[in-house]
């Protein structure tokens, strides 16, 4: 298979771990923003998380230094459309950004202007590309529950208008989904769509409980539902779909290299599995790498991709136009 010239869709990617580290250096230059080294090889050593952490934690560090440059309006903006080109050079036909909007207010930005600003990124790669998107609007577990409120707020207005779902990401503990019950139960009174990162770090539970309590129609990593009988059976049942990212997962050590991620076990039974970079710098990454390595592992056939090319468009968070759209791409 031609890996760079197949349609591609991806459900599953942060925007602050996206950046292209060119852009970091020259922004930080421009700014007079302090850094390691800007140097492009050192600071690569900081921004791209090795293949062996020691955990999910060791994983998030990278993502402190691209935040010192999405602090004002025109950087975000820039960044959101390099990640779109960057997508669309590789035949992502339609691709979904995440991002925290509380992040990028430490110089005073508010948090609409945040997401304004993102949208207006994602817009200008739409007109210059054949690509589409939309916005996922992400919650630290780490932060407070008013925070996760704060967030539902004020992305509502942006609903249908480039927003389309809530997330909750960042290290994950047992038995976070009960704290957020309120902020996403708001969230999908005013009409979000849910997909909450669980099951990324050996609690299968947080899998069950965050599609039990929090209604998620998707589940962000969902590797330890192998582990978990109850939420393999709840993800199965429900056809719950996991937005799996091989690469991530072999670097904060939730397998323990590619011959051992679940992904290709899953789709054989039944599961509605996805394929997504989660960080394309952190990882080091892009979609046509990572469909070649679950490839490479599991021998795809042309069949195999196009059900989960086409599982991922049904799963998306677009309009039936956009979800057509993207069908009619793979020819």
């Amino acid at each position: 298979m031609n890996f760079l010239g197949l349609p591609k869709i991806e459900l599953h990617c942060h925007l602050d771990g996206s950046v292209r580290i060119e852009t970091i250096i020259e922004i930080a230059q421009k700014e007079g923003i302090q850094l390691p080294s800007f140097d492009k090889k050192e600071l690569q050593k900081e921004l791209i998380a090795p293949m062996e952490c020691d955990s999910l934690e060791e994983y998030l560090q990278r993502f402190s230094l691209p935040n010192l440059i999405m602090q004002s309006k025109k950087n975000l903006r820039r960044i959101t459309f390099e990640l779109f080109e960057d997508a669309a050079r590789e035949n992502v036909k339609y691709l979904e950004v995440r991002f925290g909007p509380l992040l990028h207010t430490l110089k005073g930005l508010e948090v609409e202007e945040v997401i304004q600003s993102v949208i207006e990124g994602m817009r200008e790669a739409e007109s210059c590309y054949e690509i589409k998107g939309n916005i996922i609007l992400s919650c630290l577990r780490s932060m407070s529950v008013e925070s996760a409120m704060e967030v539902v707020e004020k992305g509502k207005r942006f609903l249908g208008k480039g927003v389309v779902a809530i997330d909750l990401c960042a290290s994950e503990e047992e038995g976070f989904c009960e704290r957020f019950v309120e902020p996403i139960v708001l969230a999908k009174e005013y009409g979000y769509r849910v997909t909450i990162h669980a099951g990324e770090t050996g609690i299968g539970k947080n899998v069950l409980e965050a599609v039990e309590l929090l209604g998620a129609e998707r589940i962000g990593h969902g590797v330890f539902i192998k582990e978990c009988d109850e939420a393999y059976r709840i993800v199965k049942e429900k056809q719950v779909v996991l937005e799996m990212c091989p690469t991530s997962n072999v670097q904060t050590k939730a397998v323990q290299d590619y011959s051992a991620h679940p992904i290709f076990k899953f789709y054989k039974d039944g599961i509605k599995v996805t394929i997504n970079t989660d960080n394309r710098t952190v990882s080091d990454t892009t979609m046509a790498k990572e469909i070649y390595l679950v490839n490479n592992e599991f021998d795809l056939s042309e069949e195999d991709y196009r059900q989960i090319y086409s599982n991922s468009v049904e799963a998306s968070f677009a309009d039936q136009e956009i979800k057509e759209w993207c069908l009619a791409q793979y020819k």
